[in-house]
């Protein structure tokens, strides 16, 4: 075992395991096996720790949520312009997808695998993050300064380039999230701006 695993309750490493084989395998394509011969232990005793393989990805999709949630209501009320907001926006938003690339990209593509009730709340919590996005875009609109366009569009558009990054980022890469978040804000103003 990694030295830096050695630390974390085996709760915390159950969940750090299960998101590596999530974002490489899928949800649907991992057991609790596979998490269990990861560990080195019995399948039986991850439930000791944990009820099941759903409440693993609920726990990642929520907590994903929200801290994006806690990200954008900063920026709201931080920030007066909408071009601020969108900048700060986009820099939280990068910021938590490539500070757990495991849990992003699992929060991202494995989300529908989600049981109800949890999946409608959890889009739920997406629609609330998104209309966050359409609030800075009409602020913008009213203030003047972005064109009139299709926010449900343009949100999604913005959204998709924001999480396409869990694809292809490296922390070892040419560019730090912040300036990654700084070109992308630059290129998506530049697209809204009248």
């Amino acid at each position: 075992m990694e030295e830096s695993t050695i630390k974390l309750t085996r709760k915390e490493q159950i969940f750090l395991t299960a998101e590596r084989l999530f974002k490489e395998k899928g949800y649907m394509a991992s057991s609790m096996r596979d998490i269990a011969a990861e560990l080195d232990i019995e399948a039986a005793s991850l439930y000791s720790h944990i009820k099941s393989k759903d409440e693993i990805l609920e726990t990642i999709c929520f907590r994903m949520a929200d801290q994006f949630l806690e990200s954008i209501a900063e920026a709201n009320d931080l920030y007066f312009n909408a071009e601020e907001r969108l900048k700060m926006a986009i820099k939280s938003h990068i910021k938590i997808l490539t500070g757990d690339l495991n849990a992003s990209s699992v929060f991202i593509r494995e989300w529908r695998h989600l049981n109800e009730p949890r999946l409608s709340e959890f889009k739920e919590l997406r629609n609330k993050y998104e209309n966050e996005f359409r609030s800075i875009l009409q602020n913008g609109e009213d203030e003047n300064v972005f064109q009139t366009v299709d926010k449900k569009f343009a949100v999604l558009t913005i959204l998709s380039a924001l999480n396409w990054i869990t694809e292809w980022y490296k922390p070892e890469g040419e560019m730090t999230s912040d300036e990654i978040a700084e070109n992308l804000s630059a290129f998506i103003l530049n697209g809204l701006r009248k």
